[in-house]
């Protein structure tokens, strides 16, 4: 791997969508605007960039990464999320979600990356685990890892499967709470959203006077152009036939829509993993808000998780039959409220990936432009 020039992702962003002077939703945003905003949730990069040119299968160029995403920053393993997801399109290759479903637990940092490391990441995420946990595999059970993909192949060489143990261990030992970067990072350094460079983006949400915080994080790689939409505008339609993505300086080649997205919601809310699925569920409607509408050819999947609800790996049998948890009111407004963060705040995560994201040459010369922030801009101010 010493081809490979790794960039962990320190550095901000130059812009996010509120720099343009817009501010979508009606909840306020919490400190960060990120979902680093929940208490205790940590993000890290490794990003991968070298080469350039025609592709080589195998060994480049190389336009990827992997993003992991911490929910506390104790032992995940012995101290539980509750945790729920939820496929709006299933054309994706996720793992791990089968024993979220039936346990609505998570119990490993959760990971991004691309389509063909799916296999690699788990592996890795593995490794580090028992590296901390001696007795997995032997007397302290399984390991449940949820890893989610998408696919970066127009810009990247997916076969060379570049994302390796060491960027992945590197990726949770790197995870920070604070400001995330977004763009072209991590999981998000190959990805295109709505024929523009898209990438990584967060957003959040504050509720009950900052008591509840909703954050979500993104990894943008779907959406077909015409179809875009920034806080209602049409913005798709004005670059219809300007700026899509090809070999330059041919024209465009990858099929409209043809992507995924992976959303994941966090919140501080002390809710059940029937409350998280619902919650994951409102989801799409943030991704419809932007004009996504779930291709045919699309993996859409959203993994939600609590906080503040946790639950111990148990060894033994516990020592009282009934336990008491707090648990947030599962009261009409309470309810309709968290559901709206959730749209808002991912709503915001996907404008930000794209706002965020530069243009990128990758493998066979082939290039994405970003979406231009001064013609949105121009776009947003005509439709207020």
């Amino acid at each position: 791997m010493e081809q490979v020039k790794l960039v962990k992702g320190e550095y901000l962003p130059v812009t996010r969508l509120r720099d343009l002077g817009v501010t979508p939703g009606q909840l306020p945003a919490g400190p960060q605007n990120s979902i680093t905003d929940v208490p205790g949730v940590r993000v890290g990069h490794v990003t991968l960039i070298a080469g350039e040119g025609p592709l080589v299968p195998g060994k480049g160029p190389i336009r990827t990464g992997v993003t992991a995403i911490l929910p506390h920053d104790g032992d995940l393993f012995q101290d539980t999320v509750a945790a729920a997801v939820y496929t709006i399109n299933g054309f994706g290759k996720v793992a791990g979600f089968e024993q979220v479903r039936e346990l609505g637990t998570i119990e490993a940092p959760i990971l991004l990356t691309n389509t063909m490391n799916v296999g690699l990441a788990t592996d890795a995420l593995g490794t580090y685990m028992m590296r901390d946990h001696p007795n997995l595999g032997l007397r302290g059970g399984s390991l449940n890892r949820v890893v989610g993909e998408t696919n970066d192949g127009f810009l990247n060489d997916m076969r060379g499967r570049h994302v390796r143990e060491e960027h992945v261990w590197r990726a949770i030992e790197s995870a920070t709470e604070g400001p995330v970067a977004e763009g072209n990072v991590g999981a998000g350094t190959g990805t295109i959203g709505f024929g523009f460079k898209a990438g990584i983006g967060t957003a959040s949400r504050l509720l009950f006077e900052g008591q509840v915080a909703v954050g979500a994080l993104v990894q943008t790689n779907c959406g077909s152009r015409p179809l875009l939409r920034v806080l209602g505008a049409p913005i798709g339609e004005h670059f219809r036939d300007r700026l899509l993505p090809g070999e330059a300086p041919a024209p465009p080649t990858p099929a409209p829509g043809d992507g995924s997205i992976m959303i994941v919601v966090a919140t501080d809310a002390p809710a059940s993993s029937r409350l998280l699925e619902r919650m994951a569920k409102r989801a799409a409607f943030g991704l419809a808000r932007v004009g996504g509408i779930g291709e045919d050819t699309s993996g859409d999947f959203v993994i939600a998780f609590s906080t503040t609800n946790r639950r111990p790996q148990l060894t033994q049998p516990p020592a009282e039959l009934v336990r008491q948890v707090a648990r947030i009111s599962e009261d009409p407004w309470t309810v309709s409220d968290l559901f709206l963060a959730v749209v808002e705040a991912v709503e915001e995560a996907i404008l930000n990936s794209l706002v965020a994201a530069e243009t990128m040459v990758g493998r066979d010369h082939h290039i994405v432009y970003a979406l231009p922030q001064d013609e949105l801009v121009e776009l947003l101010n005509r439709c207020k």
